[in-house]
């Protein structure tokens, strides 16, 4: 309940981006079902609005394959993260959190584990992930649900797409105590918009490669 109430603000980003998707599948000709299957199967929202585009596009399924694929790479980097934390789980407890692994549960995940406040004992600390993960599961179920039915009704003039970068502003800000952690986002951020325009959003790879060296460096120097 702690892990799901600590999701809690975050998700109001996540309701209008759920929305949003769900608007487009429909939009790029998949049928409601398959729409919400999606979210529920892959539950990555921008590679499943990447999806939907290059589906619209008739774009060749090799090519949604690596693009998912590429868009996703940065989970590699949350699950290192994470992995010390939860190396002592079972098998399937391993394979039910890897699977709620998102941007939005891993910012409250790693600071809940890595806060100097008191955490729960290792023994019991997954419950957290794993309330923080279906919180966010279940609002992308039912914000896709709302977007497959409703989405076609939303005046594209309301612009919930704004929704996207607020959220992961809100998840960043908080988290930047340091010179390292303030160097890797600003440079991670420039980079980001300088490398927009590579193929298969490999601006996202790129950024992130380039944020955590500048973060290495200006904690290096430190030292």
């Amino acid at each position: 309940m702690r892990g799901w109430r600590d999701e809690l603000p975050i998700l109001l980003g996540v309701l209008p981006f759920g929305v949003i998707y769900g608007a487009l599948a429909i939009k790029a000709g998949l049928p409601p079902l398959m729409a919400q299957l999606m979210s529920c199967i892959v539950f990555a929202g921008s590679a499943q609005i990447i999806q939907t585009r290059l589906v619209a596009a008739g774009a060749p399924g090799l090519i949604m394959i690596v693009t998912g694929f590429v868009v996703n790479l940065r989970h590699a980097l949350y699950s290192a993260s994470v992995a010390p934390h939860v190396r002592h789980l079972s098998r399937p407890w391993k394979w039910l959190l890897a699977y709620l692994l998102t941007d939005e549960a891993y910012a409250v995940v790693i600071t809940r584990y890595t806060s100097s406040e008191r955490v729960p004992s290792p023994d019991f600390r997954h419950w957290y992930y794993f309330g923080a993960g279906m919180a966010l599961w279940t609002t992308w179920q039912l914000s896709t649900a709302a977007g497959v039915f409703l989405g076609a009704q939303i005046p594209e003039s309301w612009g919930l797409d704004f929704a996207l970068p607020i959220t992961f502003i809100a998840i960043v800000v908080p988290s930047l105590k340091d010179r390292a952690g303030m160097a890797a986002a600003l440079v991670g951020g420039l980079v980001a918009l300088a490398a927009f325009g590579l193929p298969l959003k490999l601006g996202l790879i790129v950024a992130a490669i380039f944020g955590i060296l500048a973060g290495m460096i200006v904690s290096a120097r430190r030292r």
